[in-house]
């Protein structure tokens, strides 16, 4: 009876390794505040489909991807102190370029927000505007304390 259990256990576990190999691995770090309420508040939210892409699993949290890495989501990255970077608003929040990668990878966090959002968007993404309007409403709710300069000047 024992060995039978023993056995049991083994194929459990077997498959519960199976399960992890199958998930997709990417090379995404937390932000150091993925455990914020906040970012638990919109996780529920993230959206099956983005940026004509679909949402892959990922069990960390704060994180989101979609295509297989074509778009990724971090929730509590430190927020940007006051820049001189170029700053959009979309739909009501403010995000500040990080960077654009040579392979055309756009990397932008939200200005104003704790904690903030980091997206990176690649340049394979059928509608990536369309990506940033969906984010932009998934951000939202996250308290405003500081706008872009640009607003205020406007």
């Amino acid at each position: 009876m024992a060995a039978g259990l023993a056995g049991v256990g083994l194929v459990a576990g077997g498959g519960l390794v199976a399960g992890e190999l199958d998930s997709p691995v990417f090379d995404l770090a937390q932000g150091p505040f993925a455990r914020d309420p906040a970012c638990a508040r919109f996780a529920d939210r993230y959206p099956g489909r983005l940026g004509g892409t679909t949402r892959d699993r990922v069990t960390f949290e704060g994180l989101a991807v979609w295509g297989h890495g074509a778009v990724e989501l971090r929730c509590g990255v430190n927020p940007p102190a006051p820049t001189t970077q170029a700053c959009i608003s979309v739909d009501g929040v403010d995000w500040v370029w990080r960077e654009t990668a040579a392979d055309g990878r756009k990397k932008l966090v939200t200005y104003g927000r704790s904690p903030a959002v980091e997206v990176s968007i690649a340049g394979s993404v059928s509608s990536p505007d369309a990506a940033l309007v969906d984010l932009s409403h998934l951000v939202a709710p996250i308290r405003e304390g500081h706008k872009c300069l640009a607003d205020e000047a406007s």
